[in-house]
């Protein structure tokens, strides 16, 4: 018999918090693992390196509904790698969009913070920036 861990030694082995882990059972990322008498997680190795697999996937920036996918993916030993790629090259395409905005944001920011003084004056091009004219944003 295999012994079981406690979410708190799940959660250090896989880098998850316990509250993650929590999380991702109500949602169903994560089975539901076996309790104690008393009501405790209880979580197999096998568990847990699922864990880690949903961590390092987040850590890529993958999101839960495509985790969920590559979980199936990846428990099903008769995949090819196709839809793998296909998910990867479309979190690849979300990332840059969203580096490209980021990017935006901190130029603009960037311009706007150059424009202040900076000093005891009461007048701020980014405070003016922010309170926009009327009917922006």
């Amino acid at each position: 018999m295999t012994a079981l861990l406690a979410i708190r030694d799940a959660a250090r082995l896989s880098g998850l918090s316990a509250k993650m882990i929590r999380h991702y059972e109500g949602i169903g990322l994560i089975l539901e693992p076996q309790r104690t008498q008393a009501r405790y997680r209880q979580y197999s190795a096998r568990d847990v390196h699922e864990m880690g697999f949903i961590r390092r996937a987040r850590d890529l920036g993958f999101s839960i509904e495509d985790i969920r996918h590559l979980l199936g993916l990846w428990r099903d030993r008769s995949r090819g790698s196709a839809e793998v790629k296909a998910i990867a090259l479309n979190t690849i395409a979300a990332l840059d969009e969203k580096a490209a905005s980021l990017a935006a944001m901190s130029r603009s920011l960037k311009r706007l913070a150059a424009t202040c003084h900076g000093d005891e004056r009461p007048d701020c091009p980014i405070l003016d920036a922010l309170e926009g004219a009327p009917g922006d944003g």
